[in-house]
């Protein structure tokens, strides 16, 4: 048996490495003697192994396999061990078609509701997709198949993706950015990290050193090989050096050529080059199985599992009086094209070829009636068979959302409202029957403008193959809803924080919102939203009630409990929020910081206990380099949703640092007189300070004035700069 180490590497023939680090192909890496290839696909949603000749997007033949819903629904079910689940049964799959890297997840933040390819990210909010993504991450390599998180990093936006810059400050890119990725690294030890397209603060990612190896290695101890999107690499020798360890796919003798010549020239160490050979060598050896037996696995125990995790994601909105779930007696009016031709899977990479899809219209309750009424292709309307129907019916099931060319990888979105002949259908719709039930199949938010007007509302994102008999499990009550909204869902596109700005400039995108990001944003300028994030309805009723907070030496423990009060089994997510009152920067109002998935029958209370590490109240200082927990002041609140919080709580952190710091002559007197510090005060006496500071804020005016003067500038009371130098000596000391 070969034994993989550097001794191996350096036996083999310059070309063999040149070759090692540059992909055969679009989906295997090169052979040399004793290590086979070694392949790898897509696979988000579901394998997309493609037989023969390969290609990147999607256009060539994939083999049969099941389509598990889309990124935006399964954040939804807020639910670790659902997306462990899926993992496994990614990975059963991957084994079977002799898969040794899945490419996936996909864990970029949902800055904007226009990014084309948000329906293959999970959520605006860095814990929810960090705790998504490690579980998903864990579920497959559980199997023996490693996966490639991506994109590495602060790709989101579609148009120009290969060339503009994401412009962003230090703290936005750890807090928001970079924290999912930094999660799945250190907990679940990804077998690669995919690094994006775009630029970061002027430099590509495919040779961004600080990114790929100071940060991504050298702080996250990351230890797996690091690929690049495909197409990703402008140059392959700066990007080797920067720690990108695999070109993908390789450019064939180009690739091998260049990396010969540099080194020839001394233009690439070889030591350099022997570094990212054997990080492909290992991941080859661990997860090639070219020559395995090939294996048949249970598609349709995986059909039923891809159903499941679309009950357990799709997202009840609205349900005016109780009009969900229907009771089996009334009528229905099934009308959309969407019924009959469901979205039901992203483009591009997230493209499955689907073992079996069943949809809308094929699973709906025997007695409904089906019209079309609008086209998805733009062809001539048939308004009146769809209104007539719907007339003559007690409910109308009406399937609205984005065809597949209006949201895709590739290019952004232009807008965030259905299409027109959609909305005037639905219009003409309520003007004939009020009880009308809107099923959504989207890939991220939608604009509502018609959501007041219409009773019932259900969000079912891209669901998968199951997509028909997930959607009436819900409708028809066989499952009590549970998913949660894994981002805001804005009145109107002019209120989310990148609006004017996002695609604006060719070249770059600014991400001046900052830290201020989905609700955090809509949170702190008080914008109302159509639906808050975290939001999600079910057919029984939760309480929670008794909150206790305790902190011990390393962490903060909140316990509460919740109770179904209604009638029904059913599941809830309580979301624990913090509101940051203690630090001198800017903060969200509210940060989700922790969440769980319960299961209660009717009436049946359980306790839960979240523990917070120090990381959850903290903040990047990036003049420092370090993550900052500050104490003082703090809310903690447990509610049902970022804008429904049931119980909230002050409460005063001690296992942090002082947010003052170190005392200097910028230091303010108001900040200094509130420290109460014994040493604080000893130091002003020995200096003879104390009692002229006192006397300058004896009075309201002095107050007003002297607790706002730092304290270099209390030579304007008469203390005397040498009294000043004496005072910060003492008390730094």
């Amino acid at each position: 048996m070969t034994k993989i180490n550097l001794d191996f590497v350096e036996n083999l023939t310059l070309q063999e490495k040149a070759d090692l680090v540059s992909g055969k192909d679009f989906w295997f890496t090169a052979k040399v003697p004793g290590v086979d290839a070694m392949m790898m696909t897509d696979g988000p949603s579901g394998l997309r192994k493609q037989e023969n000749t390969g290609d990147a997007l999607g256009i060539n033949d994939a083999v049969d396999a099941v389509c598990f819903p889309s990124s935006a629904l399964t954040a939804c079910s807020f639910d670790d061990q659902m997306l462990y689940k899926l993992g496994e049964h990614l990975g059963i799959a991957a084994n079977a078609e002799h898969i040794g890297v899945l490419l996936g997840p996909g864990v970029n933040i949902k800055r904007s509701p226009l990014a084309g390819r948000n329906f293959e990210y999970f959520s605006e909010e860095p814990l929810l997709a960090g705790r998504m993504g490690t579980a998903y991450v864990k579920g497959v390599q559980s199997k023996g198949v490693g996966v490639s998180v991506k994109h590495f990093a602060a790709n989101n936006r579609e148009n120009q993706r290969f060339t503009s810059s994401s412009n962003i400050d230090e703290r936005t890119l750890r807090e928001v950015y970079l924290a999912q990725f930094e999660q799945i690294v250190k907990e679940a030890h990804p077998a690669t990290i995919m690094c994006s397209y775009n630029r970061l603060n002027g430099t590509l990612n495919s040779q961004n050193q600080r990114l790929l190896t100071d940060i991504l290695r050298n702080e996250w101890g990351f230890e797996g090989l690091v690929m690049s999107d495909w197409g990703a690499v402008a140059d392959h020798i700066a990007a080797i050096k920067a720690g990108l360890d695999l070109e993908m796919p390789g450019k064939g003798d180009v690739s091998t050529k260049e990396i010969i010549n540099a080194v020839h020239s001394g233009m690439l160490e070889e030591s350099t080059l022997n570094r990212s050979v054997l990080r492909v060598l290992k991941m080859a050896e661990k997860y090639g199985r070219q020559n395995q037996p090939r294996v048949k696995y249970d598609k349709a125990e995986q059909h039923a599992f891809a159903r499941q995790m679309a009950d357990d994601g799709i997202v009840l909105l609205k349900n005016a009086e109780n009009l969900l779930p229907l009771n089996g007696t009334q009528s229905i009016a099934v009308i959309g094209e969407l019924a009959k031709k469901p979205r039901y899977e992203g483009g591009g990479s997230s493209h499955v070829n689907a073992h079996k899809v069943v949809t809308p219209l094929e699973a709906s309750p025997t007695g409904s009636d089906y019209a079309a009424g609008y086209s998805l292709a733009g062809k001539e309307e048939d308004y009146e068979q769809a209104i007539t129907l719907a007339k003559n019916k007690d409910v109308v099931v009406f399937f609205a959302g984005f065809p597949a060319e209006m949201e895709t990888e590739g290019f952004d979105k232009q807008t965030i409202n259905l299409p027109a002949n959609q909305t005037a259908l639905l219009s003409e719709i309520l003007k004939v029957n009020p009880n009308v039930i809107v099923v959504l199949e989207n890939g991220s938010a939608v604009a509502m403008p018609w959501a007041d007007q219409v009773p019932a509302i259900v969000e079912t994102y891209l669901a998968g193959e199951a997509v028909g008999e997930a959607t009436w499990d819900i409708l028809m009550g066989k499952v009590n809803p549970s998913g949660k909204l894994a981002e805001s869902f804005p009145l109107r596109l002019e209120d989310n924080p990148t609006y004017g700005t996002f695609d604006a400039n060719h070249d770059n995108e600014n991400y001046y919102e900052g830290i201020f990001v989905g609700y955090r944003y809509y949170d702190l300028h008080n914008i109302p939203v159509r639906f808050p994030f975290g939001h999600g309805l079910s057919y029984t009723d939760f309480e929670y009630h008794n909150l206790k907070l305790k902190e011990d030496s390393n962490s903060v423990h909140v316990t509460f409990e919740i109770q179904n009060t209604g009638d029904r089994t059913g599941k809830d997510v309580p979301q624990l929020y913090l509101g940051n009152r203690a630090s001198r920067v800017e903060v969200p109002v509210w940060t989700l910081v922790d969440f769980i998935k319960v299961e209660l029958q009717p009436g049946e209370e359980k306790a839960v206990t979240f523990e917070l590490p120090r990381r959850a109240f903290s903040w990047y200082n990036a003049t420092e380099k370090r993550w900052e927990a500050d104490n003082g002041k703090y809310q903690i609140a447990v509610g049902h949703s970022s804008r429904e919080l049931s119980l909230i709580a002050d409460f005063e952190l001690t296992i942090g640092i002082d947010p003052v710091g170190h005392i200097t002559g910028d230091t303010y007197v108001g900040e200094l007189m509130a420290m109460k510090s014994a040493k604080v005060m000893d130091a002003l006496k020995n200096a003879k300070m104390l009692d002229t500071i006192k006397q300058s804020l004896a009075t309201p005016d002095g107050a007003a004035i002297f607790n706002n003067i730092p304290i270099r500038s209390l030579t304007m009371t008469g203390i005397k700069h040498e009294q000043i130098i004496r005072f910060l000596r003492d008390v730094n000391y």
